[in-house]
């Protein structure tokens, strides 16, 4: 920042000018260094206004100050970091903008505001009083000189504003948007604020004119907690600094309340676990800071919404009997950023974790009748709305236990949670046992409740009160008691992993099927020789029937198995009773087994039907994201489409990551991997499958080659994990075969011939032979493919040995037997697309597929597009019309970089595209890393240059 003496404190006219305003405010002690904010703000100054905007309490100003004492704001470059084109890259000092700094006070109206603003200006450009920049507002030629003369200037000014929301009157800032719109680019502003800015955001938000820095960036990451407590003396453990970082969402001011207060704590673990929106010093900061800024009204509506998670605008409104809560709530989220907005339609709102724990400790404050009004109205609208688990919650927390009892028996497998991450609701006051008495199946509505939310203990006690009452019931109502009772005892057993006690009681609830029960038929495009997981039949029952072999279904994954029958049939049998909840989990499950097994189209059926549900359901579907998601990498990698399959397996892991928190290499790296495989273990190694086979694509077989020891490290305690462990061994048996290491790959295989082998371990070693030059041993090795056994064999399987049949033949001098059996491949790959068997096989299979075409094939096209494709796994990158990519753009990121053009945000895209916001994001930031940039006017200049729209 410049010396500040050449600049007046009194102005031409008016009261002095404080020389405070225009120095840039000290940042308090200690400060921790945050390099990535700081890079974005160099960067984003380069560009035309850069907007730091937070709710009280974010570090808007210590940021901006310390920024700006360490001499920010970089070279006069594009927007984006990138130089100008020019011969000479050589930064001079007329390249490097001129700071000035000004911070706003509440009451600034056009002439005080411009008197500072006048101020700043001049100590920027070194203007003089009298000269063109004027003390109060300026006529419109006083305007258009000063512009003139910004644009002129020799070097850019950088104005940085702090507290620019206390700006209320819009007319005040527009002399300042008239020289950013003017001054040549050599304007450039970096504005802290609150929000309720009166600038056009919107127009420099579609022009790529605006840097935006929110909350969620400017919250702090694990390591700079652990920074900011060794700051103040503070250390702790790396489990307590990740707990603090979650309590408070990384909200710097909360941060340095705890920072100072755990210092004197003699259970500093103990305490963090503690620390909440009740510590009498976040209560006040919160209210003086934040609801004070509100009218009673809306303050009041945030209480009153408060009581459950999350809200919409219907919601709100059935809580507040206010017809305007959705306008009010979209308020306070855009202008206030007291709420973040999801990324769903209609949007949903949720509090950061310090208010909601202060507004609730409000409501417990509130007269008894009316706070159980506000739960009755929850699980009123929660019942309509098609979300029971929330309506049960708040039903028990009204002590409206006639309507609990009703909702638990009417949606019971919606009541299930199917993942083990709890929810850490409050228990609620346990009924009355004259309540259980007369109607037992309250109890069980409380164990329910109680599973859903993670306490075991405590939903087994529920389970034990209940069970008492069940000899006196009516014959009719006490069969219907006593499965609902096994049913939750089943959910009770899988949720604490006691898979032994699970699989009992399965069986109790499977034998009260009828015995009339047939057989669930599976959906077209499924194969009938997916092989079953046990239980042939089913019942008509079909809650019961999806319910059960959903849960059964992820026991046995647990187990380390593949039972993919269990899951379709689960699924349909969802969606005919219309339990979405469970139909999403079997779902994502089958399409990940589907996939496994070749079964392409089903897969990315069952794959594209999952995420496509509907989000907003108060479920926890994160984790069935990141299992359709892997479904969708494993169609694309055996359809041969590795950019795909690679933004798929990032979705994947992402997805997997954020809902374990298991905080690995994004790389899919060991640690991750380890963490994964024990609680996800067939999507572990499914994943590691994926990431080694990319990896021997782009020439990096010992990386994958190491995933698939760890991924079988990893099964090696679970019983049924056979199949999986043979995938891996075969996949790592290839891997070191093409490095040449055949002596380790044969040893690897050294059972594979064995009795009872597994067949995919055999077409291996076969594989590996002829790689040895040895292809009698190779034939005698390879299974029989063709018999009637090897249809349950998976399709890649399959097609591996119908190929490597034919290459034996033709080796043999058998060129028409070698036709046959490769028709025969084809027929079976080509109504999957699966391609990778054949584009990425040994070298002579290019000369096979070229005489088929020869000689004459029903596959003419497809073999067409082999034959040109067949070997590219040597081929390096690809190169664009214009230019060359180090990784070329996929399809689908190709169309969203056409929409960039457009003035289309983020979720209108998705919307135009049928896909997830978090899905187009993704693909997003793909394009900007492939086309080095960092906006989208940047991207699509680049793309323009390569001619890629």
């Amino acid at each position: 920042m410049p010396e500040q003496d050449h600049v007046r404190v009194e102005p031409a006219s008016g009261p002095p000018l404080l020389a405070s305003r225009l120095t840039p405010a000290v940042p308090p002690e200690p400060v921790v260094a945050r390099p990535r904010l700081l890079r974005r703000l160099d960067e984003g100054s380069a560009g035309p206004v850069t907007l730091v905007a937070a709710p009280a309490g974010w570090g808007k100003t210590t940021l901006l100050a310390s920024w700006t004492r360490l001499g920010g704001a970089p070279p006069d470059v594009e927007p984006g970091g990138m130089v100008p084109d020019s011969g000479d890259l050589s930064v001079s000092s007329a390249d490097v903008p001129v700071s000035a700094w000004m911070s706003v006070e509440a009451g600034d109206d056009s002439d005080r505001l411009w008197a500072y603003l006048a101020a700043a200006l001049r100590s920027a450009t070194g203007a003089t009083e009298g000269g063109p920049v004027p003390d109060r507002p300026p006529r419109p030629d006083q305007l258009e000189a000063l512009a003139a003369m910004l644009a002129a200037a020799d070097r850019p000014v950088l104005l940085i504003l702090d507290d620019l929301h206390r700006v209320a009157d819009p007319a005040a800032l527009t002399g300042l948007e008239f020289l950013l719109r003017h001054a040549g680019r050599r304007l450039r502003l970096v504005i802290g604020a609150r929000a309720g800015l009166h600038l056009p955001l919107h127009r420099l938000r579609l022009a790529g004119e605006l840097t935006e820095i929110g909350p969620d960036e400017l919250a702090f990451t694990d390591d700079e907690v652990a920074d900011l407590l060794t700051a103040h003396a503070a250390a702790l453990p790396a489990t307590a600094v990740r707990r603090l970082r979650e309590r408070t969402g990384g909200w710097p001011a909360a941060l340095r309340i705890a920072a100072l207060a755990v210092r004197g704590q003699s259970d500093p673990e103990r305490w963090v676990g503690q620390f909440g929106g009740d510590h009498p010093e976040i209560a006040g900061y919160l209210r003086e800071e934040v609801l004070a800024t509100l009218d009673p009204a809306e303050e009041e509506l945030l209480r009153r919404t408060a009581v459950v998670d999350t809200v919409c605008a219907d919601l709100a409104e059935a809580l507040t009997d206010r017809a305007d809560a959705g306008q009010v709530l979209a308020d306070l989220a855009g202008t206030g950023g007291l709420l973040h907005r999801e990324d769903t339609r209609p949007p949903w709102y949720r509090y950061d974790s310090l208010l909601a724990e202060l507004l609730r400790a409000d409501l417990a404050r509130l007269p008894v009748d009316e706070l159980r009004d506000l739960h009755v109205r929850a699980a009123n609208w929660y019942a309509g709305d098609g979300r029971p688990a929330d309506a049960l919650r708040h039903a028990l927390a009204a002590g409206r236990w006639d309507l609990a009892g009703d909702l638990f028996v009417a949606h019971w497998p919606e009541l299930t949670r199917y993942d083990r991450d709890p929810v850490h609701a409050l228990a609620p006051t346990p009924p009355p046992a004259e309540v259980i008495r007369a109607d037992p199946e309250v109890a069980l509505a409380c164990a329910a409740e109680r599973a859903y939310a993670g306490d075991l203990p405590a939903a087994t006690g529920h389970l034990r009160a209940a069970a008492g009452h069940a000899a006196g019931l009516p014959v009719p109502r006490r069969d219907r008691f006593l499965r609902l009772v096994t049913a939750l005892e089943l959910t009770v057993a899988r949720l604490a992993d006691d898979r032994t006690e699970a699989r009992a009681a399965a069986a109790r609830l499977l034998r009260t099927r009828p015995a009339e029960a047939t057989p669930t038929r599976l959906p077209t495009g499924v194969s009938s020789s997916a092989p079953t997981a046990g239980g042939g039949g089913a019942a008509d029952d079909l809650d019961l029937r999806a319910f059960t072999g959903t849960a059964l279904g992820l026991v046995e994954l647990a187990d380390g198995a593949l039972p993919t029958a269990r899951f379709v049939r689960a699924r349909a049998a969802a969606r005919e009773a219309g339990r979405p909840r469970t139909e999403l989990v079997a779902a994502s499950r089958a399409a990940l087994l589907l996939a496994v097994r070749g079964e392409l189209r089903a897969a990315e059926q069952a794959a594209r039907e999952a995420l496509g549900m509907p989000p907003c359901r108060g479920w926890s579907c994160r984790l069935d994201c990141g299992h359709a998601y892997l479904a969708l990498a494993l169609v694309a990698l055996l359809r041969d489409q590795p950019e795909e399959a690679a933004a798929n397996l990032a979705l994947a892991v992402g997805a997997l990551d954020v809902t374990h928190g298991w905080a690995g290499d994004p790389s899919l790296g060991g640690d991750w991997l380890a963490a994964a495989a024990s609680d996800e273990p067939v999507a572990a190694a499914v994943a590691a499958l994926c990431r080694a086979q990319l990896g021997r694509d782009s020439g990096d077989p010992a990386t994958g080659q190491r995933l698939l020891v760890q991924a079988r490290e990893a099964l090696a305690d679970r019983p049924s994990a056979d199949e999986l462990t043979g995938l891996l061994r075969a996949a790592e048996a290839e891997l070191r075969a093409a490095r040449g290491d055949l002596d380790s790959a044969r040893d690897l295989l050294a059972d594979a011939t064995d009795e009872g082998a597994d067949p995919v371990l055999a077409v291996t070693l076969a594989k590996v032979q002829l790689r040895a030059g040895d292809a009698a041993v190779a034939e005698r090795t390879l299974p029989d493919w063709q018999a009637p056994a090897a249809t349950s064999w998976p399709l890649p399987v399959r097609l591996d040995a119908g190929l490597l049949d034919a290459v034996l033949a033709q080796r043999a001098g058998d060129g028409r037997r070698a036709g046959r059996i490769l028709e025969q491949t084809l027929s079976l790959a080509g109504p999957q697309g699966c391609r990778r068997v054949f584009t990425r096989a040994e070298p002579p299979v290019r000369d096979l597929l070229a005489a088929h075409l020869d000689a004459g094939t029903a596959h003419f096209t497809l073999v067409s597009d082999l034959v040109r494709g067949a070997g590219q796994g040597a081929v390096g990158p690809t190169a664009g019309p214009g230019g060359a990519l180090d990784e070329p753009l996929t399809e689908r990121e190709l169309t969203i970089l056409r929409y960039l053009q457009s003035i289309l945000s983020n979720v209108e895209i998705a919307a135009e595209l049928s896909l997830s916001v978090n899905t187009v994001k993704t693909h997003v930031r793909n394009i900007y890393r492939k086309l080095d940039a960092t906006r989208r006017r940047e991207a699509v200049r680049r793309a323009r240059e390569l001619r890629l729209i």
